[in-house]
């Protein structure tokens, strides 16, 4: 049986898939990239999939607690919308929210210059190219990506459209701009499940699929029926991002029945926006991840004895 790992978007709400990944790796006494054959990610579940493959002689660099406490330690330097960036935008208005620069700078403090190829564990990682319009695959194993840094991955794969700019740098020799995969694909875990019927086409396949967080706040019509183009542009990208993750949710379940693990939480105490990096909002998060952890021991504890 090869074993799949699938990790949604949802921005500074990855707290919560590497914690309960943090359990996993608590619980078996390995790393994640132990465990899985395949370990896909779109946006902030694209960075995890990465730090999770990252190292250094074959020793892995990063666990999954690693990279929740990048989040903690790092989430106000990569959603920092500082005063004069506010007045320059008109507040997200006419210019992306954040500067890149926050995140830049975390993308190179965690991944340096290590290439993708160097994976320790094959990895997916999703992006869309706005010049040519379509949606793309970052694949470890391709020759195509090959030399390209994790950092230009991880900075391809989050970049939310209004909330920073475009990702741009050369593949092949040539300049490519790209966006945060969300647009297409907030929830992987279908093109992960391709992807590994390709790579292992004889063997049983056992999914696992990690959501940030079920958004929760309530659009009413009241207030929606009179919204533009500019009220509308941020509600509307959490709508695709909630349904297309549902949607995949229910196909893949139709697909692998028991062979099928989806671990998500509808959001109580902690905010569904995906930049709110405040402590207080970080806390929530972390609370959230163990209420996870503790709604579904019996699923963990089953899925546990089959990874082992």
């Amino acid at each position: 049986m090869k074993k799949v790992l699938s990790i949604d978007g949802g921005g500074i709400r990855g707290i919560i898939p590497a914690l309960l990944l943090a359990h996993i790796e608590n619980e078996s006494k390995k790393p994640i990239a132990e465990l899985f054959d395949l370990i896909a990610g779109t946006s902030t579940g694209g960075i995890l999939a990465l730090g999770l493959t990252q190292h250094n002689e074959g020793k892995i660099e990063y666990s999954a607690l690693d990279l929740a406490n990048l989040y903690k330690d790092n989430g106000q330097t990569i959603f920092n919308n500082s005063f004069w960036h506010k007045v320059e935008s008109l507040s997200g208005f006419q210019d992306e929210k954040f500067s890149a620069d926050g995140i830049e700078s975390v993308l190179e403090q965690y991944f340096k210059n290590h290439l993708i190829k160097e994976a320790k564990t094959p990895v997916l990682v999703t992006s869309y190219d706005i010049e040519q319009r379509q949606p793309i695959f970052f694949k470890s194993w391709k020759e195509q990506w090959a030399e390209l840094k994790i950092r230009q991955v991880a900075r391809a794969t989050s970049a939310a459209p209004t909330y920073f700019e475009p990702a741009y740098f050369e593949v092949g020799g040539k300049p490519r701009a790209f966006v945060d995969g969300g647009v297409f694909i907030n929830n992987p875990a279908m093109s992960a499940l391709v992807e590994a019927k390709k790579l292992f086409p004889d063997e049983e396949i056992l999914l696992v699929s990690i959501g940030t967080g079920e958004q929760t706040e309530t659009i009413l019509y009241e207030n929606a029926k009179d919204w533009g183009k500019v009220k509308w542009l941020v509600p509307l990208m959490s709508c695709m991002f909630d349904g297309m993750s549902d949607a995949v949710n229910y196909q893949i379940k139709q697909l692998l029945n028991e062979n099928y693990y989806r671990f998500q939480i509808k959001l109580t105490k902690a905010s569904d926006q995906m930049d709110l990096a405040s402590n207080e909002n970080i806390q929530n998060l972390f609370e959230e991840a163990d209420l996870l952890i503790e709604q579904e021991k019996e699923q963990l504890k089953q899925l546990l004895d089959i990874i082992l």
